[in-house]
């Protein structure tokens, strides 16, 4: 379909009542599993999903968490990091990331991104590594899976563990075939609802090859216990709940359709902004094979300017992130200032989300299009 004339059309950032509608039946039999049986705090469907997702992901332990957020926290716990210690992470993501080193006492030691992937630079990794560093934390962002190995090498020599935040790219593959959350000692998934693999309210699991360290994780996730009433360590209720894995597990078998779905897309969009020779305002994401694409983030002229023409003309959007995390008013004991971190910035004030959900049509993508060309044609 050629790119029309622009006109009111209405395309949402994200749209799940066509996903849920297709599948219905099998979420509400589901549910109704549940309800059933009335067992809604971990239990058997729970301990499936782990098994499931474990298996997903190429590793052999999967522990439910009640968010992904807790899934980062109780993985920096199961290492016992705490005052004193660094973890070398991005500071273009979400607040969650940096945030769980603080909750413990930690610092986090930010690195610029790369302008092409938005992920944490791998080669600035190794010159921010000190005595002090626990854990390298990078995130697959949007994703696309981060450039791993790198960090392996200036991190096993030393006893640092890396902790892969994979909370948007569940399903995402490397060019060695390797998923996400599989190659660092631990893997956090989130199962937020705007995530490819989402549930019906906050949800999240660590993945790990390491039967210790997911020991761990289980007892601490619920509040340090083992056996009942007898608390070894201080942990947390960041337990899953079985409503939530239900659904998940009816999801997680068209997972792999769905994320084919948003490549097909983001193939398409690909396609039309070369038509349209769109080159000199945005830029797409770079095609990568084994993006999961979470997210579809172009780098745009008058970014938000082209935003709020995408919103006249029914478009959603989102700024994934309008204030990089060392700019973050929280944050501002950390010693940072503008300029830091010259690429995270810019990547803040050009990005925009484009939706990119497997159920968008072609007449969708098309007006998408079509709205951005009219902007620049002005």
């Amino acid at each position: 379909m050629a790119v029309t004339r622009p006109r009111t059309l209405p395309v949402p950032l994200l749209e799940l009542k066509t996903q849920y509608r297709s599948i219905r039946e099998e979420i509400d039999a589901a549910v109704a599993r549940v309800v059933e049986a009335q067992q809604f705090i971990l239990g058997p469907e729970v301990s499936a999903l782990e098994q499931e997702v474990a298996a997903l992901c190429g590793v052999a332990h999967g522990v439910g968490m009640s968010s992904g957020t807790d899934a980062l926290l109780a993985s920096m716990m199961a290492l016992e990091i705490g005052p004193g210690d660094e973890v070398v992470t991005t500071p273009y993501s979400f607040f969650a990331t940096a945030a769980g080193a603080v909750r413990l006492g930690a610092r986090p030691v930010f690195v610029d991104i790369d302008p092409t992937s938005y992920n944490i630079d791998a080669a600035g990794v190794a010159g921010a590594l000190t005595e002090r560093t626990r854990a390298i934390l990078p995130v697959h962002l949007y994703g696309r899976m981060a450039a791993l190995d790198a960090m392996l090498s200036s991190a096993q020599p030393r006893g640092i563990a890396v902790i892969e935040d994979a909370a948007q790219a569940i399903g995402a593959v490397d060019e060695l075939g390797r998923r996400a959350g599989s190659i660092g000692a631990l893997g956090c998934l989130s199962f937020f609802p705007t995530k490819n693999l989402g549930g019906f309210g906050d949800g999240g699991m660590t993945v790990t090859a390491d039967a210790a360290l997911a020991d761990r994780l289980r007892m601490l996730r619920v509040h340090g216990m083992e056996p009942k009433y007898h608390h070894a360590v201080i942990g947390g209720n960041f337990r899953l709940d079985a409503l939530q894995a239900a659904v998940l597990r009816v999801k997680l078998r068209y997972l792999d359709d769905w994320t084919d779905a948003r490549r097909r897309n983001a193939e398409r969009y690909r396609t039309l902004f070369a038509e349209a020779d769109l080159g000199e305002w945005v830029t797409p994401p770079e095609d990568v094979a084994g993006h999961s694409y979470n997210q579809f983030v172009i780098r745009a002229a008058d970014r938000d300017g082209l935003q709020q023409h995408l919103a006249a003309h029914g478009v959603g959007t989102e700024v994934y992130y309008p204030v990089p995390l060392h700019l973050q008013p929280c944050f501002a004991d950390l010693g940072y200032e503008r300029g830091d971190f010259p690429e995270a910035e810019r990547a803040a004030a050009q990005t925009l989300a484009l939706p990119i959900y497997p159920e968008l049509t072609e007449e969708q993508i098309c007006h998408v299009v079509a709205v951005i060309v009219d902007w620049y044609g002005r």
